[in-house]
C-alpha cells in the first residue's frame, strides 16, 4: 500500500489516504522523442511509489511505445494529427466518440499533462480527475497553465528528460530524482534469433527538419568504410523521400542493405542486435539511447545539451560551426560551400568512423 493525493488537494498541500494503488492518466500526445524522453520520470514514479500504474494518451503513431514500459497499464490512441486536417468529419466519427469513451471509462488520481500545449489541456479536460502540468513560466505555452488545478515549476532550461523527471516528482510528491535516468524498457521483449542480419551497424538517416539532414555522399563513404571493416549496413526508412534516399546510399556500398518498412517495434527488434547505430536528431535516435545501444548522434542546427539522446553508450558529435546551432529548419549560410547543410562540413564521416570505433572495438552484448 501506498499513498496518494486527495483529489479536492490543493497544489501544495496534500492530505493523503492509503489505497492498494494510484492510477494516473498521462497527456503526453507526441513527437516520438517526447514521448521517449519521458519514460524514465514513470521508472522513478515507480520506484518512490510502488503500485503506481498509468494510461496513456498518445497519438495513434505511437502507440506502441507506452506499452513498452512495465508500468503502462492501458494505452489510449488518438487521431489528432486527422483531427487537425478534418475538425468536423472527425469529431463526430465513431473513432472520436470512442475515444471520448475510453478517457472517460474511469476516474484517474490524477491527470498530469506532462506536454503543456492547448491541445493536450483539451484533451485533460475530457477525463475525469485533478488536472496538473506545468506552471505558466515553464509550459511551452503558457497559457495551458491557466487551466491545471495544480501547477509546477520546472527549469526549461535542463535536458527533456530531467524535465519530465522533475514534473513528475513534483506532481507526484516525492524527491527530485539525482540517479542516473532509466528508461524501463527490457531488452528482452525485442531480442529474437530469427534476424537475418550478421554484424550490423543502423544508419537513421531521416528527419523532419532539412538541415539536420547529413549529406547523402557522407553516409555512401561511411558504408564503405564499415563495408571494408566487415560490416554491414541497415537503412530504415519511413516515408517515400527516406526510402528513395536510402536507396540511393546503398548503391555505392555491397554490404549495406534498404530495410523493409517497419513498425516502431519492428525497429527496435533491428535496434536491439546492432552493433551500433549512427544517428542525425531523429525520434529513432531516442528508441536507441532507450534501448543503451551504442549510437553516434550528429548535430548540426540542434543543440544536444536540451534534447540529444541520453542513455549507456551515447556520444554527440556537433558542429562547431560560426552559425551553429541556428535551430533553423532551412539552411541560410550564405559562404562557400560545397555541402548543405554547410554546418555538417565539419562532421566528416573520418570522425564518424573513428568514434564509431571505440563501440564497434568493444566485444558485443
Amino acid at each position: 500500500m501506498h499513498e496518494r493525493f486527495n483529489a479536492r488537494a490543493s497544489h501544495n498541500s496534500y492530505k493523503r489516504v492509503y489505497i492498494k494503488q494510484m492510477k494516473v492518466l498521462i497527456i503526453k500526445m507526441s513527437s516520438l522523442g517526447d514521448i521517449l524522453h519521458t519514460l524514465p520520470a514513470l521508472t522513478d514514479a515507480g520506484i518512490n511509489l510502488p503500485g503506481i500504474q498509468f494510461d496513456w494518451v498518445i497519438e495513434e503513431a505511437f502507440a506502441e511505445i507506452p506499452a513498452w514500459h512495465p508500468l503502462v497499464r492501458r494505452v489510449i490512441p488518438i487521431a489528432f494529427r486527422k483531427l487537425r486536417k478534418t475538425p468536423l468529419q472527425s469529431l463526430f466519427s465513431k473513432t472520436w466518440r470512442n475515444f471520448r469513451q475510453q478517457l472517460k471509462q474511469e476516474r484517474y488520481d490524477l491527470i498530469l499533462d506532462a506536454q503543456g500545449l492547448l491541445k493536450s489541456v483539451w484533451i485533460s479536460s475530457m477525463a475525469r480527475g485533478p488536472k496538473a502540468g506545468l506552471d505558466k513560466h515553464s509550459a511551452w505555452e503558457p497559457i495551458a497553465s491557466l487551466f491545471y488545478q495544480r501547477k509546477y515549476a520546472v527549469n526549461p532550461a535542463q535536458h527533456a528528460v530531467t524535465r519530465a523527471r522533475e514534473l513528475f516528482a513534483k506532481a507526484l510528491g516525492y524527491g527530485k530524482p539525482q540517479n542516473v535516468a532509466t528508461y524501463g524498457i527490457s531488452q528482452d521483449r525485442f531480442r529474437t534469433k530469427s534476424i537475418p542480419y550478421k554484424q550490423y551497424v543502423v544508419f537513421l538517416h531521416g528527419t523532419t527538419w532539412q538541415t539536420k539532414l547529413w549529406p547523402e555522399n557522407y553516409w555512401q563513404a561511411l558504408a564503405n568504410i564499415l563495408s571494408a571493416a566487415g560490416y554491414q549496413i541497415l537503412l530504415p526508412w519511413g516515408n517515400e523521400a527516406e526510402q528513395a534516399r536510402a536507396e540511393r546510399i546503398v548503391k555505392s556500398c555491397v554490404t549495406a542493405q534498404v530495410l523493409p518498412k517497419l513498425t516502431l517495434t519492428e525497429m527496435a527488434t533491428i535496434l536491439c542486435s546492432a552493433k551500433a547505430v549512427v544517428a542525425v536528431d531523429t525520434g529513432l535516435g531516442h528508441v536507441a539511447a532507450a534501448l543503451g545501444k551504442p549510437t553516434v548522434s550528429l548535430y548540426g542546427p540542434t543543440d544536444p545539451k536540451e534534447i540529444g539522446t541520453l542513455g549507456d553508450n551515447q556520444v554527440h558529435l556537433s558542429a562547431n560551426f560560426l552559425c551553429a546551432p541556428c535551430l533553423q529548419r532551412f539552411c541560410t549560410y550564405q559562404g562557400a560551400s560545397d555541402e548543405k547543410p554547410a554546418c555538417f562540413t565539419m562532421i566528416p564521416p573520418d570522425q564518424v568512423w573513428q568514434t564509431l570505433q571505440r563501440f564497434l572495438m568493444t566485444k558485443s552484448d
